[in-house]
C-alpha cells in the first residue's frame, strides 16, 4: 500500500496549510493515506551545528518518514511571493546527509492555500527548481491552490467548503494513483 508523507510549510495551528493538510489527511483514499510529518522542531540550518552534533533528531524523523513514504505531499502558505523560509529551512535540513538520496526520483505533489486572490501559484512555482535541485519528480497531473482561503475555513483552520473538499480528494486521489 503506497503513503504519502503530507509537510505543512506553517507552524501556526490554525494555519489555512495546516488544515488543508488535516484535510489531505482525512480525505486522502483509504488504500494510501496521507502520514503528516512536522516541521515544528526542525531549527534554523547551521552548518557549524552540524559538524558539532550531527542531524537534529527532528530532522532524522522526517528523513526517515521520506525514506520510507511512496511520495510527498507539500502543503505550502506563500509568503511574500514565494516559498516560506522555514519550509525551505525544513527541506534543506531534510537533504542534508544521506537524507538526499530519499528525495531521488520521489513523486513529490504541492498544493496549498492563500488568503489572497492567486492562491500559492508564485509559491507552487517557486518550488519547481528546488525539487529538480534535489532529484524529486514533480507531480503535475492536477493543480489545488485554495484562493480567499478565508472563506474555505473556519477560525480554527478547518477547512469547511465543500467544493474545496471535493477538489482536495479528487486530487489525491490523482496523486495516490500515479504512485501505483
Amino acid at each position: 500500500m503506497p503513503r504519502i508523507l503530507g509537510l505543512s510549510g506553517s507552524l501556526r495551528a490554525a494555519s489555512y496549510n495546516a488544515g488543508l493538510l488535516r484535510a489531505a489527511m482525512e480525505l486522502a483514499p483509504e488504500d494510501c493515506p496521507v502520514l503528516p510529518g512536522s516541521i515544528h522542531e526542525v531549527p534554523l540550518f547551521n552548518a557549524d551545528e552540524e559538524a558539532a552534533e550531527g542531524l537534529p533528531v527532528a530532522v532524522k524523523t522526517l528523513q526517515a518518514q521520506l525514506a520510507e513514504a511512496d511520495g510527498l505531499l507539500l502543503v505550502t502558505p506563500e509568503y511574500n511571493g514565494g516559498i516560506p523560509g522555514v519550509f525551505k529551512n525544513a527541506i534543506d535540513w531534510m537533504s542534508r546527509g544521506e537524507g538526499g538520496k530519499a528525495f531521488k526520483g520521489k513523486p513529490v505533489a504541492i498544493i496549498g492555500a492563500s488568503p489572497g486572490g492567486f492562491g500559492t501559484i508564485l509559491s507552487q512555482t517557486h518550488w519547481l527548481p528546488v525539487l529538480r535541485a534535489l532529484g524529486a519528480q514533480p507531480w503535475l497531473g492536477a493543480k489545488l491552490m485554495v484562493s480567499r482561503a478565508g472563506k474555505s475555513f473556519d477560525a480554527q483552520g478547518t477547512l469547511t467548503d465543500s467544493a474545496v473538499r471535493e477538489q482536495l480528494q479528487a486530487y489525491l486521489a490523482s496523486f495516490a494513483a500515479s504512485l501505483d
